[in-house]
């Protein structure tokens, strides 16, 4: 069995992705990013195959992120600790009879 070698330039977090796929769809993200951006071609409609900007960029995005395991990029904010919630002493709140029920309920029974 063969090994998989690491990107030279950005070796890999997960061994299970093959680099060469990976560099195949960032360079079909750069590509589509490319003509999207210059051609205004590119960002219409085709009768044949739909909207253009889906096939050129968001489908290549998406397989990329599919490859990745559909991780979400971490935030700043993700990896700080989350405060600690203090509970109040003391029993929960009960709701209040309101006065008009109150007459309401009395003039019924």
């Amino acid at each position: 069995m063969r090994q998989s070698v690491a990107h030279p330039i950005r070796p890999s977090a997960d061994p299970a992705i093959d680099p060469r796929v990976e560099e195949v769809l960032r360079y079909a993200v750069a590509i589509g990013a490319a003509l999207v951006l210059l051609l205004p071609a590119a960002r219409a409609s085709s009768a044949q195959i739909g909207w253009l900007p889906l096939w050129l960029l968001a489908m290549p995005l998406t397989a990329w992120w599919a490859l990745h395991r559909f991780r979400l990029p971490r935030r700043a904010a993700d990896a700080l600790p989350a405060p600690v919630r203090r509970r109040r002493a003391g029993a929960q709140a009960r709701r209040r009879v309101r006065p008009l029920a109150r007459v309401a309920a009395a003039r019924a029974a």
